[in-house]
């Protein structure tokens, strides 16, 4: 299985937990789901998600899942300027396009490949191994 694409599939996220040295739990598959289902969420987003579905959850161990599974790249967590964290489960090399009057945010390719698909004009010695790019404008809905 490649490790920047679980599948929808239940036993390949909780193969990708397991891999990644995290305990399999209802929590964390929901949570999982949850951005899955809801791509760019915010964590309060998640957590009423996984309430829905789970019942009764703590904050805290919703926080602690989206933490722990970005910290191994299960997820990616994502913070545009002037926004909360987002999240979501797309993990491979792209950018993000976002509306500056709804705060709407949608994926786009990387244009030119592999990370970091951009190079600096110097890189101060720096190894570079990623470049996040996120183009900003008005949406069909907003214009």
């Amino acid at each position: 299985m490649d490790d920047s694409e679980i599948s929808q599939n239940p036993l390949d996220v909780s193969e990708a937990l397991k891999a990644a040295g995290l305990q399999v739990t209802a929590q964390r598959l929901a949570v999982y789901r949850a951005v899955q289902l809801t791509p760019h969420a915010m964590a309060d987003e998640i957590c009423q998600a996984v309430r829905t579905e789970l019942g009764v959850i703590s904050r805290q161990a919703v926080y602690d899942a989206l933490n722990a599974m970005s910290e191994h790249g299960l997820i990616r967590r994502i913070q545009p300027a002037g926004s909360a964290a987002r999240y979501e489960h797309r993990v491979d090399n792209h950018h993000h396009l976002a509306c500056r009057k709804c705060g709407n945010l949608i994926d786009i390719d990387c244009a030119v490949g592999e990370a970091p698909c951009l190079t600096a004009d110097h890189d101060h010695g720096y190894q570079i191994d990623e470049a996040e790019v996120t183009y900003w404008g008005i949406c069909p809905d907003c214009q």
